[in-house]
């Protein structure tokens, strides 16, 4: 096992105080993502702890967004299922396939997902998923889940030929091309990682990114309104994957001062940090936890 991964020059982490803090403060999901990534595990394990969100509908809920504990099938937990997906490949084929066909279920009359759907049970939720709106497609969503979607899809030939993923494709690249001003920064997070991923294959969306670029401040730190203080959305946010189009929207500068950053918020328990405040104490160790997955993939990426 590795214990310290070099950075930069100066710059290292410590893997072993960040499986340990994955194993005391995280869910066994996290647990088995990192044995994958860092150990090259089978997905047989992941898959499993997955499943442990899923329901009969084909979609997922159960906290899988920690912020979102009721139980119900939920977009915002069908991005998070296609986001593990993505990591274990051909694998998860027939849960992403089954997964686009309750998004097909959800999906508006315009292409779009809604923010949210109704939860039946409220206890951990953060307010922003409380009494949706249910009829109106949100970019936000649709983007971050049809992104998440994107990445499955380059190999797996179900997803990327599904009508749901053709509908909110469509819907985002139009939505994101009438943006006339800065939309909120977490619109505007998930319309460049759609942008991101979906550039490959969409001509469109690899235009776009260099419509979007006025959107993003020089040092790539966007302020989120409503935020608690200091909260932001910030280079490594917008371009998590060296090799994405996104990339291009930094400086080198940036992106290393941003990597040293990044490394450098390792906490003494070996875990990394939120800067939003969670619902619940569980979701709070839950988010710690995937944004330190969350860092060593990108990191380790980069």
């Amino acid at each position: 096992m590795v214990d310290d991964l070099p950075m930069t020059e100066h710059t290292t982490i410590d893997l072993r105080a960040a499986r340990a803090f994955i194993a005391t403060s995280g869910r066994i999901l996290d647990r088995r993502r990192v044995e994958v990534m860092l150990d090259g595990a089978p997905a047989d394990g992941l898959l499993a702890a997955l499943d442990g969100y899923r329901n009969g509908d084909g979609g997922y809920g159960w906290g899988l967004e920690p912020d979102l504990r009721s139980p119900e099938s939920q977009p915002t937990a069908a991005m998070h299922a296609f986001e593990l997906l993505a990591e274990v490949g051909p694998a998860g084929r027939a849960r992403a396939a089954a997964l686009c066909d309750w998004l097909g279920a959800h999906t508006l009359t315009d292409g779009g997902l809604p923010f949210a759907l109704a939860i039946t049970d409220p206890a951990g939720c953060a307010p922003w998923w409380l009494d949706p709106d249910t009829g109106t497609s949100s970019l936000q969503m649709t983007a971050q889940v049809a992104a998440n979607a994107h990445l499955v899809a380059r190999n797996d030939p179900a997803v990327r030929d599904h009508p749901w993923l053709t509908r909110a494709t469509r819907w985002c690249l139009d939505a994101i091309a009438g943006l006339d001003e800065a939309p909120h920064a977490y619109e505007l997070l998930f319309a460049i990682r759609f942008l991101d991923a979906a550039a490959p294959v969409e001509p469109e969306a690899d235009a776009l990114l260099d419509r979007v670029r006025r959107f993003v401040p020089d040092d790539g730190v966007v302020p989120v309104a409503g935020g608690v203080e200091g909260e932001a959305v910030r280079p490594l946010d917008l371009a998590p994957r060296a090799g994405g189009p996104a990339r291009r929207l930094f400086s080198e500068d940036v992106v290393d001062a941003e990597l040293r950053r990044l490394a450098g918020e390792q906490q003494d328990d070996g875990g990394w940090t939120v800067d939003f405040v969670s619902a619940s104490p569980a979701g709070t160790l839950e988010w710690r936890a995937y944004a330190t997955v969350q860092a060593l993939q990108v990191l380790g990426g980069y």
